[in-house]
């Protein structure tokens, strides 16, 4: 950002500058997003959206690191006060299946037409380390003393990220029995990971 908002008025005015950059993004793909489009859906001049952002990367990128700290905050508090697993597995698909619903095809336009720089990729490698000790975390509190819980959370995080993501794709997000499938996966598999058959 060209400038951090410090006042309730200014922050109100670039949540709303980044929430229709999220919604045009979605809507109309990489080709389709402008800031004048942007500053339309905001309700903003042009002027007000270039004070805070110098271009439609940098709109991007804090798009980006919107979903990236909706998504850490969706585990962190699944994981908050130990609760009984099953109630975390739902907490935490719930949440993440929220956090993926309110643009369902703004991740795969982040990800597939969206050109990124050295600044997104190191964001994107910091939000990857943050997300791991984040569901390492979660799993260290249902598999106390484990040496593997790391790689546990490896193997649950990139299943509830690509069962969310292709559901994404394909309008399924709203699917209940997705969520009571995906339940049921978090929940068996932290119950016995690291049994051997």
């Amino acid at each position: 950002m060209r400038k951090q908002p410090r006042q309730a008025r200014s922050i109100a005015t670039v949540e709303a500058i980044i929430e229709a950059g999220a919604h045009i993004l979605s809507e109309l793909g990489w080709t389709g997003f402008t800031t004048n489009k942007v500053a339309e859906a905001a309700g903003v001049s042009i002027g007000s959206l270039y004070q805070y952002f110098p271009d439609k990367l940098a709109l991007v990128e804090a798009i980006r690191r919107r979903h990236f700290d909706h998504v850490l905050s969706v585990i962190s508090e699944a994981a908050a006060d130990e609760k009984p697993l099953r109630q975390f597995a739902r907490e935490l698909v719930r949440g993440m299946i929220a956090a993926h619903s309110i643009h369902p095809t703004l991740h795969q336009v982040l990800l597939d037409e969206a050109p990124g720089d050295r600044g997104s990729r190191a964001a994107h490698a910091a939000f990857q380390s943050r997300y791991l000790d984040c569901y390492t975390a979660a799993v260290a509190q249902y598999r106390r003393r484990r040496k593997d819980n790391e790689t546990v959370a490896r193997v649950l995080s990139s299943a509830v990220e690509g069962v969310i993501h292709n559901a994404a794709r394909r309008g399924m997000l709203d699917a209940a029995d997705l969520q009571r499938q995906l339940v049921e996966l978090v929940s068996a598999y932290l119950s016995g990971a690291g049994r051997t058959a």
